[in-house]
């Protein structure tokens, strides 16, 4: 069966500076609609990229990798109800329609509420505010569209105008209230609490983002893993923490990587101050050890109670030695302010 994939939107820094608050693998879910007669709600929150099948039909017609609305015959438009992976404030969307040629929707406007309910009837009564006004959108194309608002949001109302289909849509914030407790222990670096992965070198067969998913990876391929290294070196990702914090311990994880998990790990770390995702790459190579050269094994949680002073920090480099495949790292710790500045006399 041929498979089409959608090509990767151009994320602008605002959208690689935040987290997918509707990854259905942080919790989003796919509420309820208007109408899903030709493809359901749930595949628009589907975390990989939009895939297009030729020659694939069901009962309904052509099957589209997405949500696809009936052609509308009276009055009014379409409507879906979305809740966020995490409460979160919102940068923007990527509104994706790949694949969505004579059946796209020709137009996308969103809502917001903050409610403790799921239940449709419930938030059908609830107070919405419109985040993103009325927006024109194209066939097969990623529309990137930033906002500016300060809500904290559980749950979204997307209508599109008057009907049609959207692939993906992906919502681009940072999860509140995450760190509510300075003398709790956090997984600082996880995606769900606002960790992200800032740069890698290499990540050709999985994702780097994956490292910070909950729960231990799926298979091989719910993990990251680089290329054979054939010259001298190691690789290497930068992972911006949630909240500044001092971590107390580590955990790599290289769940089902077995003949390719690397051979050693090491960790360096620093609390950065300004600067760019770019420039931080260039930093990295001089940050202090927060965790020694450690020998890694096959399928398997390494666990490291002994870690570096380095006091708070807001990123971490993991290098890999000299490539492989490592499935998830937890980095936990407690919040911490900005750290005090030593005076030199």
């Amino acid at each position: 069966m041929t498979l089409i994939q959608s090509a990767p939107a151009d994320l602008p820094q605002w959208a690689k500076q935040s987290v997918n608050l509707a990854d259905p693998r942080l919790g989003a879910l796919a509420i309820c609609a208007s109408d899903e007669f030709f493809a359901p709600l749930s595949r628009m929150l589907d975390p990989q990229p939009a895939v297009f099948v030729p020659g694939k039909y069901d009962d309904h017609g052509k099957w589209m990798d997405g949500w696809e609305t009936r052609r509308k015959r009276g009055m009014g438009h379409d409507w879906a109800i979305v809740k966020l992976g995490r409460t979160g404030t919102i940068r923007g969307f990527d509104v994706d329609t790949s694949h969505f040629t004579g059946n796209y929707a020709p137009a996308v406007s969103i809502e917001a509420t903050h409610s403790n309910s799921d239940d449709p009837a419930a938030l059908d009564q609830a107070e919405w505010c419109e985040i993103l006004t009325s927006t024109s959108l194209s066939g097969n194309s990623h529309h990137l569209l930033e906002i500016t608002d300060a809500g904290h949001y559980t749950h979204l109302r997307v209508h599109i105008y008057p009907d049609g289909g959207i692939a993906r849509l992906r919502v681009y914030g940072q999860p509140v209230g995450a760190f509510d407790d300075v003398n709790k222990v956090y997984d600082l670096a996880a995606l769900e609490n606002g960790g992200r992965a800032v740069a890698w070198n290499d990540a050709h067969f999985g994702v780097a983002s994956n490292l910070l998913l909950p729960g231990r990876g799926v298979n091989m391929g719910d993990g990251w893993e680089t290329r054979r290294r054939r010259e001298p070196g190691n690789d290497w990702c930068i992972i911006a923490l949630g909240t500044p914090g001092i971590v107390e311990r580590v955990d790599v994880d290289t769940a089902h990587f077995k003949g390719n998990y690397p051979d050693r790990c090491m960790l360096q770390a620093a609390y950065m101050d300004g600067g760019t995702d770019q420039s931080i790459i260039t930093q990295s190579m001089f940050w202090p050890v927060l965790l020694p050269e450690q020998k890694l094994s096959m399928d398997a949680i390494h666990q490291f109670d002994t870690v570096a002073a380095l006091g708070p920090i807001t990123h971490v480099r993991l290098n890999i030695i000299p490539d492989g495949g490592v499935s998830r790292i937890r980095l936990w710790g407690k919040p911490a302010g900005k750290p005090v500045a030593k005076v030199v006399r």
